[in-house]
This record gives structure tokens, sequence and C-alpha cells, in this order.
């Protein structure tokens, strides 16, 4: 039987391949688009920040003062989401990190959050469906406080974290920051 199976298990030579051109009939339906490629800046177009009296606060800092309605909208986005939105003010001097304003624990910075608290005004507005409240409240806050410093701050109480915070009033005489046409360095 053994000698029935390797004369069955004789393969035959292999005939010599001749290597073919393989063609491809399919064509992509579209072309490749080369890379776009960043423009280089120029050293000349970049822009050196004005540290001086150029200081900013939370989100949006970096644009012109919101107006009355822009706020409204803010509060609106706010209430809509189902944030808790809590009044703060601090007078000029409390507004900023200073060694008089912080409290300070050795030489280590906890940066974002370095224990520099505002004041409320009353308690967060838990559960407040009405934006109309809150504008009632921001209006309280500046008659009482006109040279304040007044911020907007919202949690989200299922990922229990603050989710925004923007200044509603500057005081009237802050010369702290610059206007968005003299934030940077020009002429040099």
């Amino acid at each position: 039987m053994a000698s029935l199976i390797a004369k069955s298990a004789s393969v035959a030579p292999v005939a010599s391949r001749t290597s073919t051109k393989v063609q491809a009939s399919l064509k992509p339906a579209v072309r490749a688009v080369p890379k776009a490629q960043a423009p280089a800046v120029r050293a000349n177009q970049m822009m050196v920040w004005q540290p001086i009296n150029n200081k900013q606060f939370e989100t949006f800092s970096y644009l012109p003062p919101l107006t009355a309605d822009q706020i409204a909208r803010q509060v609106d986005y706010i209430v809509e989401n189902g944030w808790t939105p809590c009044l703060e003010f601090a007078e000029e001097g409390q507004a900023y990190v200073s060694s008089d304003s912080a409290v300070r624990f050795g030489a280590v910075s906890a940066n974002y959050y370095d224990n520099r608290y505002w004041t409320m005004w009353k308690l967060p507005m838990f559960g407040c469906t009405d934006p109309s409240q809150v504008l009632s409240e921001i209006n309280k806050c500046s008659r009482a406080f006109p040279n304040s410093y007044q911020r907007l701050v919202a949690f989200d109480n299922k990922k229990q974290v603050q989710v925004i915070s923007f200044l509603v009033q500057r005081p009237r005489n802050a010369t702290d920051y610059c206007t968005i046409s003299e934030r940077s360095v020009s002429g040099m």
C-alpha cells in the first residue's frame, strides 16, 4: 500500500512561467489631489502680544465686550442646556491673582484654580428655567456694585464641572485691558 501511495504522489514538473504584464482595467473615479501645503509665515507677519494693561478673563475675553443682547443669548443657551447659572463679582483689586487676593500653599502654582475666589451674588440659581430671572439678577448686581467685575458662571450638574464663565461687566473706570486694535505691539 505504501508503494502505491508513493507512486501516485509523484508530481509532474512545473512548466516555466513567463511573466505577463498586468494591466488594470478599472480607473479611479477621482484623481488624486495633491496635498495642500501650509503657507509659510513670514516673521514680519507675526504679532507680539501686548503684556501691559492687557488682562483677560474667561471664555470671551478675546472678543469685544458683549452687548446686552449677546449676554441674553448666552443666558438662553445656559438655561436651554439645563446648566446652573451663578453670578459672581469682585472689586478691581481682588479680580486678578496677586499675593493679596490669592491663598498660596508653598511655591506650587495651582494654575487655573489659583485659590482666587470671587464673591457670589446670592446662591447659584439651581433649577432656573427662565432666562429673564438670570438677566434680572445681573441688573441687580450691577446696580449694587457698579464699579466691580461681574462674571456669569454655569455648572453642569450631571458632569459636575464648570462649563462656561464670562464677564458681563467691567468697572467703568477699568484701564487694565486693551481694545482689540491695541492688543499687539506694532511698528517694531
